[in-house]
């Protein structure tokens, strides 16, 4: 039996049609047609691929005169689930779906407080015909239902947590072939990876200079109030860009690691990790309610340099105490 025919009968066998089949594998469903005609045959990471996902050997399909359908998966360790090319990519499609959700909730928190702002802007310049109070009154409302928002969107991400699970706190084992597939995947992803995480830093870095100008040049607090929602707008567009694309890439690096003790390094970045979910929110609160009670946003900037010192400084001492822990 000819690869063409043995392809035809694993995807008949699956009942999958030949859109499902070449998506799966991200191909055209005319190549997987052709694939099955024998006018032409699949590279030998497709051919990889396909075993992953019919779960055969790749010397089934490629070697005619085995027609015996054997399982690929095994001989793995007891205890370690083996995952193949499919569930790996099912990892990653859910682990940026969830990130996605996350990503619209935490823009949702930040972005709360914008109307208030806004309202509160008009108000002070004398526009819409709002006094502070309606407009505290409006901003309120709009920051209740902008955090329900958000608080539906964090509650939906546990529709991803068993699948999440199987890679993220499992031990497993890659099936054949799927180690070297997700690492071109990685190699091919990390230009664009690095590129958008540097977009993202650098709108972080630059999205206080507004303010600042405003401040400085400006004594109108409702220039700064207005500077201070394209703070909070230049931020959401730094965690829109950084935090999916981080997702994938983490996600490619949980699958290539297998079920190999974690290094020091990583044990390092999970404690940074723990730390700054902490920590930043906390430092955003501190600034908010500064700024907000003195007004004095040309002063209170300087939150943000004093707080990366001094979280740096924390990452170190706690670095200490592990290191003094026996």
């Amino acid at each position: 039996m000819i690869l063409a025919d043995k392809i035809i009968r694993l995807r008949k066998k699956c009942a999958w049609s030949q859109e499902e089949l070449a998506e799966k594998v991200n191909v055209s469903r005319q190549s997987v047609s052709k694939w099955e005609s024998a006018s032409s045959i699949p590279d030998l990471n497709r051919v990889i691929m396909l075993a992953q996902l019919f779960d055969v050997s790749t010397d089934y399909l490629l070697k005619d005169d085995i027609e015996a359908i054997e399982p690929q998966s095994e001989g793995q360790e007891p205890g370690i689930v083996q995952v193949s090319l499919e569930q790996a990519l099912k990892y990653v499609e859910h682990k940026i779906e969830s990130s996605m959700l996350v990503t619209k909730g935490v823009i949702l928190c930040l972005c709360s407080v914008i109307p208030l702002f806004f309202f509160l802007a008009m108000a002070e310049t004398q526009r819409l015909n709002l006094t502070s109070d309606i407009a505290t009154a409006i901003g309120i409302v709009a920051i209740l239902v902008m955090v329900s928002l958000a608080v539906n969107f964090f509650i939906r991400t546990n529709q991803f947590e068993d699948e999440l699970t199987l890679i993220e706190d499992e031990a497993f084992e890659l099936a054949y072939g799927v180690h070297g597939i997700f690492q071109e995947k990685l190699q091919k992803f990390r230009p664009s990876y690095n590129q958008r995480l540097s977009i993202a830093i650098f709108i972080f870095i630059v999205s206080f200079v507004p303010l600042m100008l405003g401040s400085l040049l400006f004594s109108s607090s409702g220039i700064t109030l207005i500077m201070l929602i394209v703070l909070m707008l230049m931020i959401a567009a730094g965690i829109y860009i950084i935090v999916p694309v981080s997702a994938k890439f983490d996600a490619y690096n949980n699958i290539l690691k297998e079920h190999s003790e974690e290094t020091e390094k990583s044990q390092r970045t999970k404690r940074a990790e723990k730390l700054a979910a902490f920590y930043w929110p906390l430092l955003v609160a501190i600034y908010l309610g500064w700024s907000l009670w003195t007004m004095a946003w040309g002063i209170t900037w300087i939150v943000w340099p004093v707080g990366a010192v001094l979280f740096a400084a924390l990452i170190g001492l706690m670095e200490l105490r592990v290191k003094e822990e026996p």
